[in-house]
């Protein structure tokens, strides 16, 4: 992938030990892992290696494992199938709780499943970096709230959540946790015992293993139903094929971002703070948004007065670097990032760079010029 590729938060380059471990799995003429033919068991003996790698990596028994297409639907059965399972066992607690700044998945799914089981969603507001208000937290989380759902870094801006504080005052309340690690799987170093939570969602997208693949993590508490039956490959817990291919090649792609994970993080937080410092430097009326420090190290979010992002995206482009512009799996509906409303900052002229252990330094500082000359010439036209 081109190094000035700066997208990475919306899909990582599938890694090259990934790919060779599609490749591999390919050739074996899988079966289904089910059957007990030969075929099938070389897919079961695939499948299981890569559960086992996950489970170790988040720390939970492999069959707590529960694979699904992608971090969207993990979310989903993490939101809808604590729900589904809460009222099989007759517990009726009414109460949802999100942030204002989650991923447009959890928010959305909160919602529905709520108007669909008469329960309420209670969102959590944010401060002007993006982080999650612990005391509003707290005054909202009560003994009728069934599950708190939180990020563990945001998708937007990069800001690393209070996810421990939030955990404990669920927990006290005795909710459920339900942690959207999508962002940070494989890039900041975690379990699902220290981040005290009960289901982990990861998408295998955003470390460089597959589209297409995701995982629900699920500790010892956590009970979820099926959101579509019809056959039982996971333990009751999601029915359809599983592409085994992909699972293993993803697999392959968490152990190698976990073995290089301080090396790759050190790396992508060096650039992040450059490229901070050099945009508020080069660009007059540009805010950079989330904190400096407790942050994702390879998101950068930023906007700029007199200056439509779409039109900074389109110009970016031409000029050979691809970037993220508006609210993420929504800026083609032209809406404002929900996330930077929520901090009541700049959302004019928004633009979100995110880059991974390939990306250098003179590709920063590359993209600060071309970025500091287009927005330059944007605004001439206005003047």
């Amino acid at each position: 992938m081109d190094p000035r590729y700066l997208d990475v938060a919306s899909r990582w380059p599938l890694r090259p030990e990934a790919a060779t471990a599609w490749n591999d799995a390919v050739a074996l003429d899988l079966g289904d892992p089910t059957r007990h033919h030969r075929p099938g068991r070389r897919a079961a003996e695939l499948l299981d290696r890569a559960t086992a790698t996950v489970a170790t990596t988040f720390g939970v028994k492999p069959e707590r494992i529960v694979w699904t297409s992608g971090g969207t639907e993990a979310v989903h059965l993490a939101v809808a199938g604590t729900v589904a399972a809460a009222d099989h066992a007759g517990d009726h607690r009414s109460q949802i709780v999100v942030s204002a700044v989650e991923h447009s998945s959890v928010l959305e799914a909160a919602q529905r499943v709520a108007a669909a089981s008469s329960r309420t969603v209670t969102t959590i507001g944010v401060d002007h970096a993006g982080r999650i208000d612990v005391d509003a937290a707290r005054a909202a989380i009560s003994s009728d709230t069934l599950a708190v759902h939180v990020q563990h870094a945001n998708h937007e801006v990069g800001t690393l959540q209070p996810v421990h504080e939030i955990a404990r005052i669920a927990h006290d309340a005795g909710a459920l946790v339900h942690v959207d690690a999508c962002q940070t799987a494989g890039q900041v170093g975690f379990t699902l015992a220290q981040l005290d939570a009960d289901l982990i969602s990861a998408s295998a997208a955003k470390f460089g293993g597959c589209a297409g693949v995701g995982v629900l993590a699920l500790g010892d508490r956590a009970r979820i139903l099926p959101q579509f039956v019809g056959d039982d490959r996971q333990h009751h817990r999601r029915a359809g094929m599983l592409d085994t291919a992909a699972l293993a090649a993803s697999a392959v792609a968490l152990r190698v971002a976990t073995d290089r994970l301080q090396q790759e993080h050190s790396t992508r937080e060096t650039l992040r703070r450059r490229l901070r410092e050099a945009l508020v430097a080069r660009v007059p009326d540009v805010a950079v948004h989330g904190p400096l420090a407790d942050a994702h190290p390879g998101i950068v979010a930023f906007s700029a007065l007199y200056v439509d992002g779409a039109t900074l995206q389109i110009e970016l482009d031409r000029a050979g670097f691809a970037v993220h512009s508006g609210s993420s799996c929504a800026s083609a509906a032209g809406a404002p990032s929900h996330v930077l409303v929520a901090m009541k900052a700049l959302t004019h002229g928004h633009v979100r760079v995110s880059f991974g252990p390939e990306t250098g330094v003179a590709d920063i500082d590359a993209f600060v010029r071309a970025y500091a000359a287009i927005v330059e010439r944007l605004r001439a036209r206005h003047r």
